[in-house]
C-alpha cells in the first residue's frame, strides 16, 4: 500500500481592522489605568499601611 502524505495548510491570520486594534488600545489603557490606580491604593497608607 503506498503511503499518501497529507499536507496541511496554515491558516490566513485575520485582517486586523482599525476598530479592533482601537479597541484593543483602550482595552490596554483600561487594564493600565486600573492597575496604577490599585497600586497607588496599596501606596497611600503611609505609617498606618492602609
Amino acid at each position: 500500500m503506498a503511503e499518501t502524505v497529507v499536507r496541511r495548510t496554515r491558516r490566513a491570520a485575520r485582517a486586523r481592522t482599525s476598530d479592533t486594534t482601537a479597541a484593543r488600545a483602550t482595552d490596554r489603557a483600561n487594564a493600565a489605568a486600573a492597575l496604577q490606580r490599585a497600586l497607588d491604593r496599596r501606596d497611600n497608607g503611609g505609617v498606618t499601611g492602609h
